[in-house]
């Protein structure tokens, strides 16, 4: 798609959006319900066809971490759309009496949103909901990566909303660089924090807001309270679903170095449960495409050369025809090897010893602000110490990836792990431009102030206000 093309489609919503600039509560409500009932009728032929494009990707990890997510945040957004569209009154001081303000929640005219290929359902759709709830026009570009799934949403999209409320682009990263140029009014990316730093300098040529949604190394901190078998089974759950390929999954874990040996034993031990058939599974995911197969390798490889013990949890370890990879535990890591530098995005989970947790503590402190951080601990006063002294994106207890799914709560990064937020109502706010407007009658006591300065009435008005 050329770049002509682009700006015609941006064009044709820009004129749709001044020709009705507030569609009202009932039109946005109507457009979320149509998008319900489609979603609940074709799912099934959303998961097929990304299954298709991973070549393996468990239906089941599909309906419960892109489908169920979404149509949760529908019933959610329809249910409260009403109270996030009225006007929010604010307090005026004495000295603006009379007078009236509010703010208003107006719609911001036409959003670009860029998806990537690991949920690509709840990746576009879930920002999708927030920008329809607030009003807006848009433009969803999908990743190139997931063609048979981009088929089937387009089509699904455009059948449930129109052309008049939503364009779907697809093409290469050339189209997605101009995509992020283009004179949006908001635009949002989630991705990584090398492509993000692109798109937020395209945007700022035409100063447009974004919210970037990026993912860097969360970790998980062990404490010594917390069994090992409880910690392992939290771990893995986060580490094993869509084998890993998730900007939230864990991606190191800090534990205390006498019970390294024990983890790596627990870890296997419930993989085998969980996975018995391990590589021939059904219920692992591949890796996306061969460019991604190579980097993870390339990752092992780099940790070995530099002395690194590689623990695959099952054998074989992998099959490189169908992209399929167990989980490797990595221990001896050190901070050169490339997996300890880069977001891992993949089943590969080094482990970092600790002998006190202030150590842990400083080492996560000593890296870029992840945009999820995992706590192993059941020690009130332990959780609250790590909470105060570490600041992430979210934070999750005794658990992993399930802060993600709070629809009442705002997702988002910090500093290289992303801006801004969406998410419930946090969302619709993020989508909306907040208006404030002044209403004065016809007595204003403004003009009691206004020159010649020096009347003795001024001077009374003054001493008070300035008590």
């Amino acid at each position: 798609m050329q770049p002509a093309e682009l700006n015609l489609h941006l064009s044709e919503l820009q004129q749709q959006y001044r020709q009705q600039p507030y569609p009202s509560l009932k039109e946005r409500q109507q457009w979320l319900q149509r998008l319900q009932q489609k979603l609940q009728a074709d799912y099934s032929t959303l998961a097929e066809a990304l299954s298709d494009d991973y070549g393996q990707r468990p239906i089941q990890e599909t309906q419960l971490a892109d489908v169920v997510p979404v149509l949760q945040q529908l019933r959610y957004t329809r249910r409260r759309l009403k109270r996030w569209m009225k006007a929010s009154k604010r307090h005026l001081d004495m000295a603006l009496w009379p007078a009236k303000a509010e703010v208003q929640y107006q719609p911001k005219g036409v959003v670009g949103i860029i998806v990537p290929w690991n949920f690509p359902l709840m990746l576009s759709v879930g920002p999708l909901i927030n920008a329809l709830a607030a009003g807006n026009r848009v433009m969803l570009k999908l990743s190139e990566y997931t063609p048979a799934f981009n088929q089937q949403l387009a089509q699904l999209l455009q059948r449930t909303l129109g052309d008049d409320v939503i364009r779907i682009i697809q093409g290469d990263a050339p189209v997605a660089q101009a995509f992020s140029r283009l004179p949006f009014d908001h635009l949002l990316f989630t991705g990584s924090t090398a492509i993000g730093r692109h798109v937020m300098a395209a945007a700022a040529d035409n100063l447009t807001p974004v919210t970037l949604e990026l993912g860097g190394k969360s970790p998980v901190l062990i404490a010594d309270d917390c069994p090992v078998e409880l910690a392992v089974a939290r771990i893995a759950a986060g580490k094993c679903l869509n084998s890993g390929q998730i900007c939230v999954a864990p991606d190191y874990v800090l534990c205390p170095e006498g019970k390294i040996a024990e983890f790596v034993s627990a870890f296997q031990q419930h993989y085998a449960k969980q996975y018995p058939l391990g590589i021939n599974s059904p219920d692992v995911a591949s890796v996306i495409n061969e460019g991604q197969f190579q980097r993870l390798q390339q990752l092992l490889a780099d940790a070995e050369q530099q002395g690194a013990r590689v623990v695959p949890v099952a054998e074989p370890a992998s099959d490189p025809v169908q992209r399929l990879l167990v989980p490797h535990l990595v221990t001896g890591v050190n901070d050169n090897m490339r997996l300890m530098a880069e977001e891992i995005f993949g089943p590969i989970l080094p482990i970092v010893g600790y002998q006190k947790v202030e150590q842990a503590i400083d080492f996560i402190n000593a890296g870029a602000r992840p945009l999820a951080l995992y706590v192993m601990s059941f020690d009130r006063q332990l959780q609250q110490q790590i909470s105060q002294k570490t600041i992430s994106g979210g934070m999750a207890i005794n658990d992993t990836l399930y802060q993600v799914a709070i629809d009442d709560a705002p997702f988002g990064g910090v500093g290289p792990s992303g801006m801004g937020h969406y998410h419930g109502h946090e969302g619709f706010l993020t989508f909306s431009h907040a208006r404030t407007v002044f209403r004065r009658g016809k007595v204003s006591p403004g003009a009691l102030l206004q020159a010649p300065y020096g009347r003795w009435w001024q001077r009374l008005i003054l001493r008070f206000l300035l008590r």
